[in-house]
């Protein structure tokens, strides 16, 4: 397996702009080994958030699309914050979040999109965490998607 840094070459993935808190946190803060990366929506490359509610106006690709672009985002701030994604140990814990209507039950199917990213750029077992997947009736700025994480580095 390559490491992560020359994964994002390899799969011609482009980070977008590291995404600024719109609160009083922090993007990521380190206890010893680990990272904890606060929530984070699908930033697309020009600085937008891909918006929506999944069952209603975006569909289950979509949702997943948009899962994806979380992320690229928590990955530009990982690398932001650690110099390197090539620190990551391992994902340890995700969780994320779909904005969709009370009907839909394929969560897990949404966050998959952000699951197959990591497992592309980590490895099938760094990039493999627990994680849960959950629906709810709203997320800030009307946001698809939101996700965080828990990694394990160097």
């Amino acid at each position: 397996m390559s490491k992560p840094e020359e994964q994002l070459v390899k799969l011609h993935l482009i980070l977008p702009s590291i995404p600024k808190p719109v609160a009083v946190y922090k993007s990521a803060v380190r206890v010893g080994n680990l990272v904890y990366v606060s929530g984070h929506g699908p930033l697309n490359l020009d600085g937008t958030t891909m918006l929506g509610v999944v069952g209603k106006d975006l569909s289950l690709d979509q949702g997943k699309d948009a899962a994806r672009q979380t992320g690229l985002a928590i990955l530009a701030t990982l690398r932001n914050f650690l110099g390197s994604l090539d620190k990551v140990k391992r994902v340890i814990k995700s969780f994320g979040m779909v904005n969709c209507t009370a009907d839909f039950k394929d969560h897990p199917k949404v966050i998959n999109g952000y699951s197959e990213l990591m497992k592309e750029v980590f490895g099938e077992d760094a990039g493999v965490g627990a994680r849960s997947a959950v629906g709810h009736n709203s997320l800030p700025n009307g946001m698809a998607v939101e996700i965080e994480a828990i990694f394990e580095v160097e």
